[in-house]
């Protein structure tokens, strides 16, 4: 049975998790056992919590124990419930809370990129994308539109920081994903794994021999990876290189492209098929 905490003690250690821990103490490279994520609402926290990630502790406001916090109350167990008002709650956080309710959770161990192209059949590749709300909001278009898995270069950001959850609204934990190995990085190693489980590879760029996103070419391939680039600078010259196609997305009004959120929910809905 869950133990009910009321937060009077803003320097509580027990906190540290919720109010001074970086994203970047959470994942706890030198202990990967010991890391854990935040995960914020209670849709994302319920879909964690489908996935089989389990549940450290949970922050809340106090009127939702008994309102709609207590149905992920009896799902986390015995872990302690530290309760307060919206207001405590949020200048001990630092940030605007939504829905109330913060559960700290183990990070759930991932599948190998080899395990995931074994079954996929449309997969996202994301190089270098470094703001999780562009990250979130490819995750929620990648789960509706079709995508198998997303893989992710090891210097982008982090599908399970707290902001890509949220905004993914919890599909980070419905649709596989992984990062390219360190003995098959991206690009060479990455693009290397891809050809041989017989994925084509097309990069989204602007780029005078582009075709258009619904070539028939790429709505025929049997298997396919969408590559999308960073922020600002897109894919990198030698990636786009070593894809089979470049694809651009029509525009107009002198608009020459979209944002990598926006591009990729177009590009997984005409090809994610």
């Amino acid at each position: 049975m869950a133990s009910f905490i009321p937060v009077t003690d803003f320097l509580d250690p027990a906190l540290d998790v919720y109010a001074r821990a970086t994203e970047n103490q959470l994942l706890n490279r030198a202990e990967p056992t010991e890391a854990l994520f935040i995960a914020e609402s209670p849709l994302v926290i319920g879909r964690a919590l489908d996935a089989g990630c389990v549940p450290v502790s949970l922050l809340m406001e106090t009127k939702h124990v008994e309102g709609k916090g207590s149905e992920i109350i009896a799902r986390c167990g015995d872990v302690p419930v530290y309760t307060a008002e919206l207001t405590v709650l949020e200048q001990l956080t630092g940030f605007k809370l939504t829905r109330g309710m913060l559960c700290a959770m183990r990070r759930p161990k991932q599948p190998s990129v080899e395990e995931i192209l074994s079954s996929a059949r449309r997969v996202a590749v994301l190089e270098n994308v470094m703001n999780p709300t562009n990250l979130g909001a490819i995750f929620r278009s990648a789960a509706a539109l079709g995508m198998d898995a997303v893989l992710l270069s090891t210097e982008g950001s982090d599908p399970l920081y707290r902001r890509a959850t949220r905004v993914s609204m919890g599909t980070v934990f419905q649709v596989p994903w992984a990062y390219f190995p360190e003995d098959a990085p991206w690009p060479e190693g990455g693009m290397a794994l891809l050809k041989k489980y017989g994925f084509q590879t097309v990069a989204l760029a602007l780029k005078e021999d582009s075709i258009h996103i619904d070539d028939e070419r790429l709505l025929q391939a049997e298997k396919l990876a969408v590559v999308l680039g960073t922020e600002g600078d897109g894919l990198a010259d030698s990636t786009i290189a070593g894809c089979d196609y470049t694809a651009i997305i029509p525009m107009s009004h002198g608009v020459d492209s979209l944002n990598v959120a926006a591009a990729s929910a177009v590009a997984f809905y005409q090809l994610g098929k």
